[in-house]
């Protein structure tokens, strides 16, 4: 037992005691001088009962009385006879626990997860100070993310009791598709196996389908017995160009006795080894039959989509070695398919080609995206002097419905165009909502630091008119004495009414032209009116990411400088195999590529006459990107198409980029795991000896290439986890896979080639498996703890461990009532003589 005090400096109020002492000696009440005394004792033992309650005094005790708190499996592991169980059982509960210990029932897990541990720390903070905490827990222990016999045992330090009251185990019959096991490479026409393991807890008769793709290749009907069922078909590897090299694989199974029916499918992907394969991508695939028929003749099989048709997903873009971009603008390709072909190249070695057209570099807005990042060229060109000089104003719609990310994105999007410009430009920056506002005026941009730095203050706010924005724009620009006049328009939105088709004829009699930008929910047809009008581009985007591309395009389109068409000869600059047997000296002319910088550790191959770069490369990654700042077309390589050496060139130029075969000698193999991926690498050097301390790593991405994330955060334990030498030559890690989107691994020596890659099997929630009812671990958390298992909801309420905790009891309550009852005796006191 022992008191404290909540506040106490109040306890200085005690020197107040000297005050009364004072006033009793020189008091002239006429009482006796024994009342007086009596009055003083009094008074003071007052003063000393409020200083007290105001210092709040406690008194602390020992307690062993508990608050209990119910945590209720809610997952979808949990099947009709448990939820009833779990029911009854908290109802019981409810009767047996007075209410003034009774903290609350807490539901945890879901349709896809059960995370007992996550739910510990919001039930522990509904228990007040006072109370030995206890935790109940009714779950079948079959947790699939968190660790909580982790978290019990921090909770014991803490003096918290955790019982465990076990729900029975599933009694519904079930049928399971548990694991495809698939290999990762075959030979092309080499017979392979497809391993299919069903579980089931019933003996029952089921149907297996096998599909490659969409196309449905066997359906038999087997007989099930309880437990493991393991069916394996055989199947050849026929890789062509309409299926590709990665051939999908789906197994189905459907049983009569069947509860759960989304635990019947999984699909895995093998990869045939064959003729490489490269993805065109061209605004106007016909253009492009020159190079596509010249590389089938070279052994490669191209495949040629409209920009439309760029992969959304890891496992389209691996069916292919290389991409190659042809005449495709950056704002055709979205943020995230940017990323994917990043990844593509940098973490699964695979090549990214970039041809020379109107719509490609700079040109086509790749000014500060992921793929001018993976380029071995600059797409932000410096214009020679001698070009002619540009006007430009940017007219950004600040109304307040573009708040947020959309004006962010447009005030960055300004910021880079300003910075493609050259000091012999101009810049003007007018921001609207009801009413124009001139942020930057017409000034040359020799000086951007100022322009920026004001881009920065633009806010959101008011509505939208477009007019009065378009007559300040006009009046910037007509007195400015630049060759090239050009606004951008941005606006998300409907403006009030105005004369836009006058303004837009008046800008274009003054040889100013007008492109605009609608972004979401705008008024694409008076947009698009006013840039036809106005001799410019009209762009409808519902992404707001596309905004500085959009801006980067026509920055670099409006200065008319980016492209020299006039006939040139290719110029060797440095000596390289990947053109062997191509003597260049001999090369037609090319008749115009587009004006690009060389990045400083690039590989400078091929120049146009005045030094600029036409064919360049580098390593990025684990990959190789390539950058030909002309075209394969009729265009600019008329005379090339019938050249001798046009498919040779072609053919080892993409080859050089192409994505190398995995690693010679080395063997990986993947076991799927419900909650974890098994990875055995074995190595071997080309005299077939061991490979030892190679230390190489492994990386997990989800389909979009992106690295593999849990619950919406990036998963740092997904990249470069280590694989362990356990004998020579081999190399094994395990990886606890809690994500489902997990779908690609890639094995690779640190900063060095790819050593292999595959796609894991496509996987279903751990809740949807048969699983019995995990009573060691429970069982293991209430021993932990001191807590109850399975037993009695009656036996919960009256459990005793012998642990105690510090209470405390607030006596200020008391100080101040036995105070009230003194001040009354008190004024009896003061005002009837009791003693002579």
């Amino acid at each position: 037992m022992s008191l404290e005090f909540t506040h106490p400096t109040y306890l200085f109020g005690l020197l107040l005691i000297a005050l009364l002492v004072g006033a009793y000696r020189y008091s002239f009440v006429d009482f006796s001088r024994r009342q007086r005394r009596i009055s003083l004792a009094v008074r003071t033992v007052i003063l000393i009962f409020l200083v007290l309650a105001l210092a709040r005094l406690t008194l602390i005790l020992p307690t062993q009385q508990t608050m209990v708190i119910l945590l209720a499996d809610h997952s979808r592991s949990i099947d009709t006879n448990a939820a009833e169980y779990r029911d009854q059982f908290i109802e019981q509960f409810q009767q047996a626990v007075p209410p003034e210990r009774f903290g609350g029932i807490v539901a945890f897990g879901d349709e896809n997860s059960t995370d007992i541990a996550a739910d510990f720390q919001p039930a522990l903070a509904r228990i007040p100070p006072g109370f030995v905490p206890h935790l109940v827990i009714i779950s079948d222990g079959n947790e699939t993310h968190g660790d909580v016999l982790r978290v019990a045992g921090d909770a014991a330090h803490r003096r918290t009791l955790v019982s465990a009251i076990p729900l029975p185990s599933s009694t519904e019959p079930e049928v399971q598709l548990a694991d495809l096991k698939l290999p990762q490479h075959v030979r092309q026409g080499e017979p392979f196996y497809i391993e299919a393991v069903v579980q089931s807890n019933v003996e029952t008769s089921a149907t297996i389908t096998l599909f490659r793709g969409p196309f449905m290749l066997l359906e038999e009907i087997r007989q099930l017995q309880i437990g493991e069922n393991i069916f394996r078909f055989q199947q050849t590897a026929t890789a062509n160009e309409s299926t590709g090299r990665q051939l999908e694989f789906t197994v189905t199974v459907n049983a009569p006795q069947d509860t759960i029916r989304d635990n019947n499918r999984l699909t895995g992907i093998v990869f045939a080894d064959g003729r490489p394969r490269v993805l065109i991508i061209d605004s106007e695939p016909r253009t492009i039959r020159d190079l596509t028929s010249a590389l089938r003749e070279q052994d490669i099989i191209p495949e040629v989509r409209t920009p439309a048709g760029l992969p959304q997903t890891l496992e389209d873009l691996n069916n292919f070695e290389a991409v190659l971009l042809s005449d495709i603008p950056a704002t055709a390709i979205s943020t995230s398919q940017m990323n994917l072909l990043r990844t593509y190249v940098s973490e699964l070695g695979g090549g990214l080609v970039m041809l020379g057209s109107e719509q490609s570099f700079g040109l086509g807005g790749y000014y500060k995206t992921p793929i001018e990042e993976i380029l071995p060229v600059w797409c932000n060109f410096k214009k020679e002097q001698e070009k002619p000089s540009l006007a430009m104003c940017l007219v950004i719609d600040r109304s307040g419905s573009m708040g947020g990310q959309k004006l962010e994105l447009a005030k960055d999007a300004a910021k880079a165009a300003v910075e493609l410009l050259s000091p012999q430009d101009f810049a003007a920056i007018i921001a609207f909502d009801n009413e124009p506002y001139v942020i930057v005026p017409m000034q040359s941009t020799a000086s951007t630091a100022s322009i920026l730095s004001a881009i920065s203050t633009i806010e959101a706010a008011g509505g939208t008119n477009i007019y009065p924005a378009l007559v300040e724009a006009y009046e910037q620009l007509r007195r400015i004495p630049a060759r090239l006049k050009h606004v951008i328009l941005l606006t998300d939105g409907y403006s009030a009414p105005g004369d836009f088709e006058g303004i837009a004829r008046q800008l274009a009699r003054e040889q100013i032209t007008v492109s605009t930008v609608g972004v979401g929910d705008a008024d694409n047809v008076l947009l698009k009116m006013i840039a036809d009008i106005g001799r410019g581009r009209h762009y409808a985007s519902d992404d707001p990411q596309a905004i500085p591309q959009i801006f980067a395009k026509e920055t670099i389109a409006a200065g008319q400088s980016a492209i020299q068409e006039m006939p040139f000869f290719p110029v060797q600059i440095t000596a390289t195999t990947v053109l062997r047997q191509i003597d260049m000296d001999i090369a037609p002319p090319l008749l115009g590529y587009v004006m690009t910088s060389p990045k400083p550790t690039a590989q400078f191959i091929l120049a146009a006459e005045s030094t600029d770069p036409l064919l360049i490369w580098w390593r990025f990654g684990l990959g190789q990107t390539i950058a030909f700042t002309s075209d394969a077309k009729s265009r600019w390589a008329a005379e090339w198409v019938g050249w001798e050496h046009f498919g040779r060139f072609w053919a080892q130029v993409i080859r050089h980029a192409m994505r190398q075969p995995s690693g010679q000698g080395f063997a990986l193999d993947i076991e799927s795991q419900p909650e974890s991926i098994r990875i055995t690498l074995d190595a071997m050097d080309e005299a077939g000896r061991f490979v030892n301390d190679a230390a190489p790593t492994a990386t997990l991405y989800d389909e979009s290439g992106v690295l593999a994330q849990e619950r919406g955060v990036l998963a740092p334990r997904y990249s470069d986890i280590p694989l362990y030498q356990t004998a020579p030559g081999r190399y094994e890690a395990e990886i606890a896979v809690a994500s489902r989107r997990v779908r690609q691994l890639v094995i690779a020596h640190p900063g060095s080639d790819v050593l292999g890659s595959s796609f894991l099997p496509s996987r279903y929630s751990d809740e949807l498996r048969i699983r019995p009812t995990n009573e060691a671990l429970l069982r293991q958390m209430a021993e932990l703890t001191g807590g109850a298992y399975a037993v009695s909801a009656e036996e919960i309420a009256n459990w005793q461990s012998g642990r105690s905790v510090l209470k405390a009891f607030p006596l200020w309550p008391w100080l101040l009532a036995f105070a009230a009852l003194l001040y009354v005796f008190d004024v009896l006191l003061r005002r009837v003589e009791v003693y002579n």
